[in-house]
């Protein structure tokens, strides 16, 4: 029972951590280049809700990009027993109590300086808000019930409407002169 407690306390700090390095990252944000137009294009995605992720490379093609300029990592919960192949995933286990990330291509992932990132998970998402926060991405886009002080755009379509989503992404960027 005494471990059930510690680790319940053990999470609770991690999370606060993770709200802690979001409001900092948020103050940080440099903004000057958000209207760059759109030559990368990063996904964040929750695995929970989405896990078609050929679709996303898809719809870079779409969008005027080669594959190899759309990049996309996932989130899972908790890692499977079964070995995985896919390098761009990451799980809570991998984020210290401090809210730190312990894994060197997320590092990179977050580093690399997008001109569009989208974050493609509903409603609030501690982990997902977190690497959003720490992206260099010039531009973010989000959907509604996600944090709206994370990103530059938001659309209010179910992202689980994946075709109504892609048509409101792609208005906006034309809007936007990124593509």
């Amino acid at each position: 029972m005494r471990r059930k407690a510690a680790g319940s306390m053990f999470k609770k700090v991690k999370h606060h951590s993770l709200k802690k390095h979001t409001e900092k990252k948020l103050t940080e944000r440099d903004i000057s280049e958000r209207n760059s137009p759109l030559k990368y294009l990063g996904f964040l995605v929750d695995e929970a809700f989405f896990e078609d992720f050929e679709l996303l490379y898809e719809f870079g093609r779409e969008l005027g990009l080669q594959r190899k300029d759309v990049k996309l990592f996932t989130f899972v919960e908790t890692r499977r027993k079964i070995p995985s192949l896919r390098q761009n995933q990451i799980s809570n286990k991998e984020f210290t109590w401090r809210g730190e990330i312990q894994k060197q291509n997320a590092q990179e992932f977050l580093d690399f300086p997008f001109d569009a990132l989208i974050g493609f998970y509903k409603g609030k998402h501690e982990f997902l808000s977190a690497m959003v926060a720490l992206s260099r991405a010039k531009f973010k886009i989000g959907f509604e019930g996600a944090d709206a002080r994370l990103y530059d755009l938001m659309i209010s379509i179910n992202p689980s409407n994946f075709e109504a989503a892609k048509a409101e992404i792609e208005k906006y960027l034309k809007i936007l002169n990124k593509i």
